[in-house]
């Protein structure tokens, strides 16, 4: 029996959701959700769905899935995939993952697994994340996990304590998967890199082993690659302005991005999960600091999201961009080009500052993932 109550970040328990789907069918935001998602003779029908679902499954079977199918159907391209034959059916797994959309990057992987036969993940999510009743009751029961965000350095380790013990809990004893962000927040600059501190946090009961703690929780790499970059305008912004020293998130920013996220165009999407890491782990020198075993694990992971990020037309045509170059030209045609200068020109439009910076972190965002592939 774990030392810890989990209650506070915990998804809810099967007995608990029909009176959470209750509350979510009466809400009135969700009356918006469906109005976005499904022609009005549709509505009555769907919300009997979900008050007819028993079980988290059938939730996501009957309701949640579609509508990520419908989101996707409205706002993206062809959506693939790739190494679904490297997750283990009887096994969990930790899917640390690259992440550019706040609420799509943690359900596109979910609707993946599904759709190949396996059962979805548990989603860490950010507390900050949690604006409304409605969107708390909607992340637990489809399995999200509430990470604390702030709180004094005493509260802050007594929390990672909770959520590591609890994702171990998950994987390695109800062989259960969770999918986890590489960082903190979205990706900015298009970089895609691990934060150790991601990484302690996994290890935090098994501070003795570090390498066997984590090869107890069969980390799987995940890389998720848009077309068009969610937000892209806003992440170039807060970049610009976080330079600045002018940044401060306001009290709806956050609501604003996981809506943009959403509605914004997306272009085609693809999902590589890679291999499980345990071989890789057992080559790293378990004599080494844990500083240094847990910078090399980093590493590793960084190393595969790079490698399996799958490059699109506006990926190379950016780093042309940037390089003054035609190394790529084969890549991107005229079509990628002009929606690409199009949404290049929209940033200049709405970010009020040294046109040149702009456009050069704008470029970056969609070139980096190149340079990760070339280094």
């Amino acid at each position: 029996m774990s030392e810890y109550n989990f209650d506070p970040i915990r998804p809810y328990y099967e007995d608990e959701i029909p009176a959470a789907l209750k509350r979510i069918v009466e809400d009135p935001q969700f009356d918006n959700l469906l109005k976005y998602l499904f022609p009005d003779e549709q509505h009555q029908e769907v919300k009997n769905n979900i008050l007819s679902s028993k079980s988290r499954y059938d939730f996501q079977r009957k309701f949640m899935l579609p509508v990520i199918r419908a989101i996707l159907g409205k706002t993206a391209g062809e959506i693939t995939d790739s190494g679904m034959e490297n997750v283990l059916k009887d096994n969990g797994h930790v899917f640390i993952a690259n992440h550019r959309d706040i609420v799509l990057d943690s359900y596109i992987l979910a609707q993946q697994l599904f759709e190949h036969g396996y059962d979805t993940c548990k989603i860490t999510w950010g507390d900050n994340l949690m604006v409304s009743p409605f969107v708390v009751d909607l992340g637990k029961v489809n399995r999200m996990i509430t990470v604390f965000r702030e709180g004094s350095p005493k509260e802050m380790l007594r929390n990672s304590q909770m959520l590591s013990a609890y994702i171990r809990q998950t994987v390695a004893e109800e062989k259960q998967s969770v999918w986890i962000a590489q960082r903190k927040g979205r990706s900015k600059d298009g970089t895609d890199t691990t934060d150790v501190g991601v990484l302690k946090m996994l290890c935090l009961l098994g501070r003795k082993d570090i390498l066997k703690s984590l090869k107890e929780l069969q980390i799987i790499p995940v890389s998720i690659s848009y077309e068009w970059e969610p937000c892209d305008t806003m992440k170039v912004r807060e970049l610009l302005m976080s330079a600045e020293n002018a940044y401060v998130k306001d009290e709806n920013e956050d609501l604003r991005s996981i809506i943009g996220g959403v509605v914004s165009e997306k272009g085609r999407i693809h999902v590589h999960t890679g291999k499980p890491l345990k071989d890789e782990l057992d080559r790293i020198d378990s004599s080494l600091r844990p500083n240094e075993i847990i910078q090399q694990v980093a590493s590793l992971v960084d190393k595969h999201i790079h490698a399996n990020y799958k490059l699109w037309p506006s990926n190379y045509y950016a780093y042309d961009l940037l390089n003054n170059s035609d190394k790529f030209k084969a890549h991107y045609d005229e079509t990628c080009r002009k929606k690409f200068n199009e949404r290049l020109q929209n940033a200049l439009d709405t970010i009020k500052s040294d046109d040149e910076v702009v456009k050069n972190l704008f470029l970056k965002l969609y070139a980096n993932p190149v340079y990760n592939q070339l280094t």
